[in-house]
């Protein structure tokens, strides 16, 4: 079972106005042990914005600015990235990884927490289940049920047809894993040895 962002996410989340100055930003940091804090939203429509300790660094320290005089909504992004609670954690480091961020607040209606590298690192479970190699074997698994179940219902079946369908979807996921091109599904192999079983994944529209 793949680990949720919910699973892994801490819980203790830090606010802040968007009024607030950076200097009390900075206090709040440094007092509560965190490296960002969620800016708050003003109403249920508003979004929610975020401002780190990279920010803070990067935009006020690094060029003399003073943190008393400059306001947290000067320096947040807003509305800034959320995960979905339900979101697998493969999914939130691909996220992390193509957005080049760090964190991300945990958001279904309500803020329920935040998510980090830190966390995925520390609580993740890539070291002992990589999905790579947990996803392979789905599909062997997957190949094995389609080719029995064919073997039972006939290659032109409807439910030969549904659970190749399966075998692809896991093979397509796969592939998308690698960012690599699918030179020919298993499907396309089992076509080679049963001709007909093309026939019945023509679907109506």
């Amino acid at each position: 079972m793949m680990l949720k962002a919910k699973d892994i996410m801490t819980t203790d989340v830090v606010t802040i106005r968007g009024s607030a100055t950076v200097a009390e930003a900075v206090k709040k940091i440094n007092d509560c042990g965190v490296r960002a804090l969620i800016v708050e939203r003003r109403h249920e429509q508003d979004a929610y914005g975020i401002v780190t300790e990279t920010d803070i660094i990067y935009k006020v320290a690094a060029f003399g600015k003073d943190p008393k005089q400059m306001r947290v909504y000067e320096i947040m992004t807003k509305p800034c990235i959320v995960v979905n609670p339900d979101l697998g954690v493969e999914y939130v480091a691909r996220l992390f990884a193509q957005t080049h961020i760090h964190l991300a607040p945990v958001i279904q209606e309500t803020l329920m927490g935040m998510i980090s590298i830190d966390d995925i690192l520390k609580k993740g479970d890539f070291v002992e289940k990589p999905k790579s190699i947990l996803l392979e074997e789905r599909i062997q698994e997957a190949i094995k049920d389609a080719r029995a179940t064919c073997a039972e219902k006939g290659a032109t079946s409807k439910e030969c047809a549904a659970a190749w369908d399966i075998v692809e979807e896991l093979q397509a996921e796969a592939a998308h894993q690698k960012a690599e091109r699918i030179e020919k599904t298993a499907f396309e192999a089992f076509c080679e040895e049963n001709p007909d079983a093309a026939e019945a994944r023509v679907y109506d529209n």
